[in-house]
């Protein structure tokens, strides 16, 4: 917080600093019997009526009046990272969206639509990297016509937390009446620590997902669209520990210059805490760094405890939070 040479603190915050990264304190609802201070850290995403709005990192926004302010400063756009490697969130998008190509896509100005007969919203969602080409309405208006005539909902997909991330989009779309329905985070690593952390004995790579592999594979049914969503990317791997029946334990890896990006590893339920996870990402990171690759990203659910645990485990770290936006209902507007 700011404090002023007589040791006060100070509000060093107005309206013109929307968007940036800012710092605030304030008091708690007047209703507390105990008076209390609350501190707020995000992109100061909007200051109307007397009320500021503030994106955390995770995608949460919140409102506070501007009469309950005791300090407020601009903070620097983002942490310094102290581990993993260096990058930028807009590089890291492209690179994920390399590596789970839709069946077909659209420019919209420097936005992409996406459309994979609704398998995943990953592959059937708007990448919003930079300018639509016109104003907002009317490319949000655009997005929807383009995804009904294919009898899908609309997604947006969206960033917060990182440098370069999409807070400010956020609120507009939240301002319209769109729905967060999911967040997620894409965490990064170095890529030769998870090679050494087991053998990867056992392990069969292969180019394609076989009846073995889609066994094993959450999602069950997977259409000829799904395989080649599965399918794409620009050099990709999935791994295989046979077992009984179905596989023991799957991954999916795809290899695009310094990154390689992990997905799809499941472990039989009967075959869990016995490294099976750890063996699978470890043979395929071998084939990664053996192919130039230097780095790994992987995307993970906030409630995946399990998941987040291993990858911390392995040096792995949140880069930016994630979020898919659904349409309005029919008729709906903005709030």
């Amino acid at each position: 917080m700011e404090i002023s040479a007589g040791g006060r603190l100070e509000v060093r915050i107005t309206a013109a600093d929307v968007g940036k990264r800012v710092s605030v304190r304030r008091l708690s609802d007047p209703g507390d019997t105990v008076e209390k201070f609350t501190d707020t850290v995000g992109v100061l995403t909007s200051w109307d009526d007397g009320v500021l709005l503030i994106t955390r990192k995770s995608g949460e926004s919140v409102r506070i009046p501007e009469s309950s302010l005791v300090a407020g400063k601009v903070v620097p756009a983002a942490p310094a990272r102290r581990r993993g490697p260096a990058a930028s969130y807009a590089e890291l998008a492209q690179v994920a969206a390399r590596a789970w190509r839709p069946v077909e896509s659209e420019r919209l100005g420097e936005w992409e639509l996406r459309a994979a007969g609704g398998f995943t919203r990953r592959a059937n969602s708007v990448l919003p990297l930079g300018d639509p080409g016109m104003p907002l309405d009317e490319a949000l208006a655009a997005v929807r016509r383009w995804y009904g005539e294919r009898g899908l909902p609309a997604y947006v997909q969206t960033a917060t937390g990182g440098e370069g991330t999409q807070e400010m989009l956020c609120a507009e779309l939240e301002r319209r009446g769109w729905v967060r329905e999911v967040t997620a985070e894409l965490w990064t690593g170095a890529l030769a620590p998870v090679a050494d952390r087991a053998e990867g004995a056992g392990v069969v790579l292969s180019r394609q997902a076989d009846e073995a592999w889609l066994a094993r594979y959450q999602r069950k049914g997977v259409s000829e669209v799904a395989l080649k969503v599965l399918g794409s990317g620009p050099s990709v791997w999935f791994a295989t520990v046979p077992g009984d029946g179905a596989p023991a334990a799957i991954g999916r890896c795809v290899v695009d210059g310094r990154w390689a990006s992990f997905a799809a590893v499941e472990v039989d339920p009967a075959q869990r805490r016995r490294g099976l996870a750890t063996t699978v990402l470890a043979a395929l990171a071998r084939r990664a760094l053996d192919e130039g690759a230097s780095a790994a990203w992987l995307q993970v659910e906030e409630d995946n405890a399990g998941a987040r645990a291993l990858y911390a485990g392995m040096g792995f770290a949140a880069h930016h939070a994630y979020h898919h936006y659904r349409e309005p209902a029919a008729g709906g507007g903005g709030r």
